[in-house]
């Protein structure tokens, strides 16, 4: 079985790394744990009042989202290692969109589930900014578990 966990370091993804260590899964498990950051699009008054070159500020945040995605990733891995030693990781932290980005990982790697955390947003801002998880669960050829943490309603 092939599985793309895709997490942020919220509550919402803990709570699919969690759920995903309750599951059985099968002997030789491979699970790709990907972390996904959105790159800046619009620079921000801070920016423009520090008078910073602009591919400085580029460069740090970069370097920034990789290692906190990196910590991200590694602590998951650690997480499902510690629970089932038989599981086969890997690991990447790229930037993208992450609808687009962990969909296209699914497909390139012929993944059989996504496990993805709920966002817990609610209707307004699903119309107004779009669901990773609902578009997941929409446009995804293969199976996609959506964790919720149930005291979280």
């Amino acid at each position: 079985m092939k599985i793309v966990l895709a997490i942020d370091g919220s509550d919402f993804s803990k709570t699919a790394v969690e759920q995903l260590n309750r599951m059985n899964l099968p002997p030789n498990t491979e699970i790709h744990v990907i972390n996904v950051y959105e790159f800046p699009t619009a620079l921000g008054p801070e920016l423009m009042a520090t008078g910073g070159s602009l591919n400085n500020y580029f460069e740090e945040f970069i370097s920034g989202a990789q290692k906190v995605g990196e910590k991200i990733i590694s602590e998951a891995s650690d997480t499902l290692k510690n629970i089932n030693k038989t599981l086969t990781i890997t690991t990447s932290v790229v930037s993208g969109l992450p609808k687009n980005v962990i969909l296209e990982k699914a497909e390139e790697w012929d993944a059989d589930l996504i496990v993805v955390g709920s966002q817990g947003q609610g209707a307004l801002s699903r119309l107004l900014l779009g669901s990773v998880s609902q578009y997941l669960a929409t446009h995804a050829r293969c199976s996609v578990m959506i964790a919720r943490d149930k005291s979280n309603g």
